[in-house]
């Protein structure tokens, strides 16, 4: 049985910002599935007086559509030494057609306020409810950053030059942790 140690996010923002690469795990659950993915981008702070993470999720993933249907995603960030193969797998592998929990031997450990769980092998954990989320405009990107995140020469599923764009989901942290 897992413990929990509260913390205050932002007194970890710093953990946070620089787990985020190699990379942390996005978790989310809805209609009865569970999804974890791995990400890069992503920034912590405060917005409208709320501590809030910003995940940026591109529109064709599997967890885009878990995201928009449940509102509400955990960020689990590791906390000392880990398997780095578990970021590999959880961010080329689509949750569409397998469970990639199972697969990487990950522990779901269920969540306090929100229904995603918590990750016990990443177990720095953000609760996050979405309170705002904005498409990105291509229009508004600069060419040569558009041009390299998003290439137009690439099939949109080929992970790491995805052709798509992102919807920033502003996640209210309503609970964070270190599971122990």
């Amino acid at each position: 049985m897992y413990t929990r140690k509260s913390i205050d996010p932002l007194e970890y923002a710093g953990v946070v910002a620089k787990a985020l690469d190699p990379g942390v795990l996005l978790t989310t659950r809805a209609g009865g599935r569970t999804n974890t993915m791995t990400i890069g981008w992503g920034t912590i702070g405060v917005e409208w007086g709320r501590p809030v993470f910003v995940a940026f999720v591109r529109t064709h993933r599997f967890t885009h559509q878990l995201l928009e249907e449940s509102g509400e995603f955990t960020v689990n960030v590791p906390v000392g030494p880990f398997d780095r193969g578990i970021l590999g797998l959880c961010g080329t592998r689509t949750g569409r057609d397998c469970d990639k929990l199972a697969l990487a031997g990950l522990t779901a450990v269920p969540g306090q306020a929100v229904a995603a769980p918590a990750i016990a092998q990443l177990p720095l954990t953000l609760e996050c409810r979405v309170i705002y989320r904005q498409h990105q405009d291509a229009a508004a990107i600069p060419p040569d950053i558009l041009a390299k995140y998003h290439p137009r020469g690439v099939e949109p599923d080929f992970h790491g030059r995805n052709r798509d764009l992102h919807t920033a989901y502003y996640g209210e942290i309503v609970n964070a942790y270190i599971l122990e």
